[in-house]
């Protein structure tokens, strides 16, 4: 049994924020890290030509910029040894392979009882237990990847995989293969599918608009002074000045604008990496919502029926924290997402907060850390003069 002050569980970008900001007002406290590495979604679960989607001055972490090298968009290994710089910078030391499985307030001690399974042990697996006066949920939205259910998809012959699988479309050239999503994962992976040689095909089936970085970029700076509503009517524009009509390729744009749609659901707009003119020229096909599969045939929402050799399912994440948080349930819904919405989503009841829930990518998890260490430092700052004089 251990006793810190501050417990978070998780060590993604938003656990070693949060560690980080913790660590500059002296706060105590311990990441707990269930993988054998930080950030394990960028090291080990994502697509090689993976970049950050926007401009590197709205990713990064508190307290440290890109270097000015870095280019504007920063690519996968960039950004992970970014992390790297990062965590040596401000001293985290996650502990690895502790993967919690249940965390409970204890309302006569008025601290967190942490139960974890440590994986590192020479002969198995042993129990740990940390007692904390706050909690940091920092498992984040894409805690775990999600695949939907669909008739017959237990029988499907060929090979299925989730995006976070995903590394290249190298071992599919020439081959048939299905991706279901038109999120910027699934769009991405179709385009380097296609460039691979692989004869793509991808499930479009909800509105969703088509932006280019450049649009996304312009839109960010202009959201600092004019309101949501006027930067989409701008921005949706332009799109349309841009890709022109995407129906007749099986696209349809929402009502609702792109950063509207952003601020109350969640999902980012589409920024195009050259799939839309694949689409356009039919060397991307685009196909309807899946009816059901049989072995390697996939029926579709408009009767017709394709064989496929791999599906790739680029159909998002999903929080896992019900799965081990007990009670606290006026902090977390059944979704593992925050009851309270947008801005003050990030604390909860009885010294429990959460990082990377905002639906605000990096710079949501940046403005999290930070409101969560002076919230801490509020409380605490008496106690730590004592304890560091």
């Amino acid at each position: 049994m251990e006793e810190i002050m501050v417990v978070i569980v998780g060590a993604g970008p938003a656990g070693i924020a949060t560690s980080a900001c913790l660590n500059r007002l002296s706060i105590p406290n311990i990441v707990l890290e269930r993988e054998d590495c930080y950030a394990s979604l960028w090291n080990k679960r994502s697509y090689d030509r993976l970049k950050l989607h926007l401009a590197k001055q709205f990713c990064h972490l508190p307290y440290m910029d890109f270097p000015s090298h870095a280019p504007t968009y920063v690519p996968k290994d960039g950004f992970i040894e970014y992390l790297d710089n990062y965590v040596s910078h401000f001293g985290i030391t996650p502990r690895y392979l502790r993967s919690v499985e249940s965390a409970f307030y204890d309302s006569d001690a008025g601290k967190w009882r942490i139960v974890v399974t440590n994986m590192t042990a020479s002969n198995g697996t042993k129990t740990e237990v940390y007692i904390s006066r706050f909690l940091v949920v920092a498992t984040g939205e894409n805690s775990k990847g999600l695949i939907p259910e669909i008739y017959g998809l237990e029988s499907y012959g060929g090979e299925c995989i989730h995006s976070s699988q995903y590394e290249n479309g190298r071992k599919y050239r020439g081959k048939e293969v299905l991706v279901v999503g038109c999120g910027n994962s699934g769009m991405e992976i179709a385009y380097d599918l296609w460039s691979w040689g692989v004869n793509t095909s991808i499930v479009i089936r909800s509105p969703v608009h088509v932006l280019t970085k450049e649009m996304v970029k312009m839109a960010m700076i202009m959201l600092q002074c004019f309101p949501v509503k006027v930067v989409d009517r701008i921005t949706v524009a332009i799109s349309k000045l841009k890709y022109g009509k995407l129906t007749k390729y099986g696209i349809r744009r929402p009502r609702e604008g792109p950063f509207h749609l952003k601020e109350i659901t969640g999902r980012s707009p589409v920024i195009d990496v050259g799939t839309i003119s694949k689409i356009k020229t039919g060397e991307i096909k685009v196909v309807p919502g899946m009816k059901y599969i049989q072995d390697k045939e996939v029926m579709f929402a408009n009767g017709e029926t394709n064989g496929y050799d791999a599906i790739v399912f680029a159909t998002g994440y999903k929080s896992t924290v019900r799965n081990w948080l007990r009670g606290s349930y006026e902090s977390f819904d059944d979704k593992g997402m925050p009851t309270k919405g947008f801005p003050e989503h990030w604390k909860g009841e009885n010294g429990i907060y959460n990082a990377g829930f905002s639906r605000r990518g990096l710079q949501g998890i940046s403005s999290d850390a930070q409101h969560i260490a002076r919230d801490i430092y509020l409380m605490v700052a008496d106690e730590l003069v004592y304890i560091s004089p």
